[in-house]
């Protein structure tokens, strides 16, 4: 009688159940141990000195994993460290570079909050007219990053120019700046393939927002029954707009609060609402490396446990770690040798440095 399979078919016709009796059987550990020395199987090839280099590159010790790092981080040479804090750093200069960064984050907040500098300065004078002005200003500074040097602010002045004799009041009459050759800052969100994309989605967005809302300073003001890291955090997630990176919406909405445009605090650093393209943000990339893990909810819970040892605003791990993972210093519009000494102080205490 024909013999029917699990899959309703003739047994030695299923490819998947007659797979067994024609397969040829595996060779054993024994069958192995039997052939001849120096014999290989059919299709293997040699071995040769090539091979060999690679597998022992750099004299690294057999069945020790290389050390290759492909993101051009910077790395301190491994030395027993340990803290519960930062459970993915095994460099006390790592954790040194890191208490650097936190205590001249901490000092450009609190500057931003009692003497900003350059157009920060201008964009709070000018919010006690003209808040969505202000705003405006305060959108390109994040968007398109202060640059490094003398003048930071330059490549924003050359935007605010671009629309109109006084800039920032031109910008919702339709004219929006060309930023082909615009200087564009380290922590910059702006694709120039994408031209003014995403100055129009923004000003479209605070049409639509003020439109919900009421009132010329409706788009970021939102719910006046909202605490203000309920704004931040509701806020944040409205400025999801094309080609308008994590890094700039917070940035953005940190200017707004210190400089007291809106009353806004972060409580988080949102790693929770970021996705896909986003993974590439350099405060994201370095988070997971100092804190040893992915899950956003735990980087959220372990940046909290790291602010509230330091006694940092948590805001201030946002340019910190994105500093600390590229090696390089973003001052976005401060002096460089800016540093809370009190805060580096706590930081390296803190870290059991």
């Amino acid at each position: 009688m024909p013999r029917f399979c699990r899959h309703n078919r003739f047994l030695e016709r299923c490819p998947i159940c007659s797979e067994p009796e024609v397969r040829a059987p595996s060779r054993t550990p024994r069958a192995a141990a039997a052939k001849p020395p120096g014999t290989k199987p059919p299709g293997t090839r040699r071995r040769g000195a090539g091979a060999r280099a690679r597998g022992s590159a750099a004299g690294a010790p057999r069945g020790e994993p290389l050390r290759v790092y492909t993101d051009g981080s910077r790395r301190g040479a491994e030395d027993g460290y340990a803290c519960d804090l930062l459970p993915g750093l095994r460099a006390s200069e790592d954790a040194a570079r890191l208490a650097e960064e936190i205590a001249f984050a901490r000092a450009r907040l609190e500057l931003l909050s009692h003497d900003p500098p350059g157009l920060y300065a201008q964009a709070r004078a000018e919010g006690r007219s003209d808040p969505e002005g202000a705003a405006w200003r305060c959108f390109l500074i994040a968007y398109l990053s202060p640059v490094e040097g003398g003048d930071p602010f330059v490549g924003i002045r050359e935007a605010l120019a671009g629309v109109g004799p006084d800039g920032a009041s031109d910008w919702r009459t339709g004219a929006l700046p060309d930023l082909t050759n615009v200087p564009l800052g380290p922590r910059t969100s702006h694709d120039p393939a994408r031209g003014s994309a995403t100055l129009a989605a923004y000003r479209q967005w605070v049409e639509r927002t003020r439109g919900a809302a009421g009132g010329e300073a409706g788009a970021f003001a939102g719910d006046p029954a909202w605490s203000p890291t309920r704004r931040f955090e509701r806020l944040f997630e409205r400025l999801t707009l094309p080609g308008l990176g994590r890094a700039g919406r917070y940035e953005l909405l940190v200017a707004l609060g210190r400089l007291g445009l809106y009353d806004l605090e972060g409580d988080s650093l949102h790693f929770a609402d970021i996705r896909g393209a986003a993974s590439g943000d350099p405060t994201t990339v370095a988070a997971k490396r100092v804190f040893g893990i992915g899950d956003p909810v735990n980087l959220e819970r372990r940046a909290l446990a790291l602010a509230q040892a330091v006694r940092v605003p948590v805001e201030a791990l946002d340019l910190a770690l994105a500093n600390w993972g590229t090696g390089e210093r973003a001052t976005l519009g401060v002096p460089p040798e800016l540093r809370d000494e009190q805060t580096l102080a706590e930081a390296r205490a803190a870290l059991g440095l």
